[in-house]
């Protein structure tokens, strides 16, 4: 939405709030608002203002609201503990979650101890879940009705339930166990004559969810499948929940915003609101391991000291192929990481992606290492430089230089995308995600590699020992 848009829309609900009109006047004139305007507006108004338009709408219609506020904290913190827990009652259990996640330790535990019962029940039914677990993902927001209910029994259930469940698409069917049947969708059960048989209308092998599988092992069959809301199961097939688009959209954020970080060389994605020694703790564990890996790069290079000083012009092409090596490395990471990621891959797919990236690797290795050995001989010639010190430039030299350049590029290449392809593999394998094998962490690794490869050519080519 444009901004201007979105001024326009906050400068009418204001200006509502000041009407000469009753109080359920102005309460249908705010309602006809989406919540996530509303919510904006909570930023706009003081504390008595706020307070007054909680009175106006009442818990129920507030708690959708603060379902897309931001900064909830502060809004939390303007009330009473028992008038926030009223509002977090109201909520879908997933996102009273979220709400009492945004606020300290002292302050959700309160809150918590002033709601009822059955909403204590709801929340600890999701967050018994792992994070990385769909079951963390669902919510209870949804409607279910007995197999052996008729036509105008289950439609007479969806009408009661849908003021307070407004997932009303997909109608969950179980047992008298809670065990999952089927589903029906919403449109068949509304064109069903009152004497249809219940059964002929539930789509029995429906996609469904175990609520302790992992999130992302879960994402390409939701892509796949692309349905409103997906039923989340236990180990015993009892409904426990559903996921809605909705949670699948940000469980996909989520899981790039993870990744991203990842590669960016983070433990987890940086929230742009918090504090300085959180961001600290997210950078450093990485930033240690490149900088052991760092060392182990500058300790490789006290074994060429000798190539070093006998051949300098060697050193001034290092970050050539250093750079290639690297740049090469990142591209066949984010593929293989890309190509992974969908998890519909045979192993025998996936070996021969790996193959795919060295072969690639070679293929642009062997093209980029002959335009730099040719680059490299053409800048010897015209400089005259000689190869090792206090010499005169000379063909057999500078053609053994120049190899060395190309030659090393060339084999560079071809291990960086092997490395980028294979370690996001070997990740998957031992249970790690594979983002994890950052671009940072991968980079350092073909550092190391192709300053091995380089100077050892120029150790072998020139017999320095």
């Amino acid at each position: 939405m444009q901004d201007n848009q979105e001024r326009e829309y906050l400068e009418e609900l204001k200006n509502i709030l000041s009407l000469p009109i009753s109080d359920e006047e102005k309460k249908n004139k705010i309602l006809q608002y989406h919540e996530s305007d509303i919510a904006d507006l909570l930023d706009e108004l003081n504390s008595d203002e706020r307070a007054e338009l909680y009175r106006l709408l009442g818990n129920e219609n507030i708690a959708d609201v603060w379902s897309h506020a931001e900064h909830i904290e502060d809004l939390v913190g303007d009330m009473e503990p028992e008038k926030a827990a009223d509002i977090i009652e109201e909520m879908d259990a997933d996102d009273a979650i979220d709400v009492l996640e945004e606020l300290d330790e002292e302050q959700r535990q309160e809150i918590v101890s002033l709601m009822e019962e059955e909403a204590k029940e709801d929340i600890k039914a999701i967050t018994k879940y792992d994070e990385d677990m769909i079951g963390s993902r669902m919510t209870n927001n949804y409607i279910s009705i007995l197999n052996t209910n008729t036509v105008k029994e289950a439609m007479k259930r969806v009408v009661e339930e849908a003021a307070d469940n407004d997932n009303v698409s997909n109608i969950y069917v179980v047992d008298e166990k809670e065990k999952l049947i089927g589903v029906i969708e919403l449109r068949d059960l509304i064109i069903a004559r009152s004497n249809t048989d219940l059964s002929t209308i539930i789509k029995t092998n429906y996609p469904y969810f175990r609520a302790t599988e992992l999130v992302v092992d879960c994402l390409n069959d939701m892509k796949e499948y692309s349905l409103d809301s997906y039923p989340i199961l236990d180990k015993n097939d009892v409904l426990v929940g559903v996921i809605t688009s909705g949670d699948v959209t940000e469980a996909i954020d989520d899981e790039l915003g993870d990744d991203y970080a990842k590669l960016a060389g983070l433990t987890d994605e940086e929230d742009p609101n918090e504090g300085v020694l959180h961001s600290v703790k997210k950078r450093l564990p990485w930033l240690i391991i490149l900088l052991v890996l760092g060392l182990v790069q500058s300790f490789s290079m006290t074994g060429f000291e000798r190539v070093v000083s006998l051949l300098p012009i060697i050193v001034f092409f290092q970050t050539l192929v250093l750079d290639m090596a690297g740049n090469v490395g990142t591209q066949s990471l984010a593929v293989t990481i890309r190509r992974i990621s969908t998890l519909d891959d045979s192993k025998r797919k996936i070996f021969k992606a790996v193959l795919k990236e060295l072969r690639i690797g070679f293929i642009n290795g062997l093209i980029l290492g002959t335009l730099s050995f040719t680059f490299v001989l053409l800048f010897l010639f015209i400089t005259k430089q000689g190869i090792q010190v206090d010499t005169q430039f000379s063909w057999p030299e500078a053609l053994k230089g120049a190899s060395i350049v190309g030659v090393a590029l060339l084999s560079a290449m071809s291990v960086s995308s092997f490395v980028g392809a294979v370690v996001p593999v070997i990740f998957l394998k031992i249970h790690i995600d594979p983002a994890v094998a950052s671009g940072p962490f991968i980079t350092t690794i073909n550092d190391i590699t192709a300053l091995l490869i380089y100077y050892g050519l120029a150790m072998l080519l020139f017999n320095v020992i």
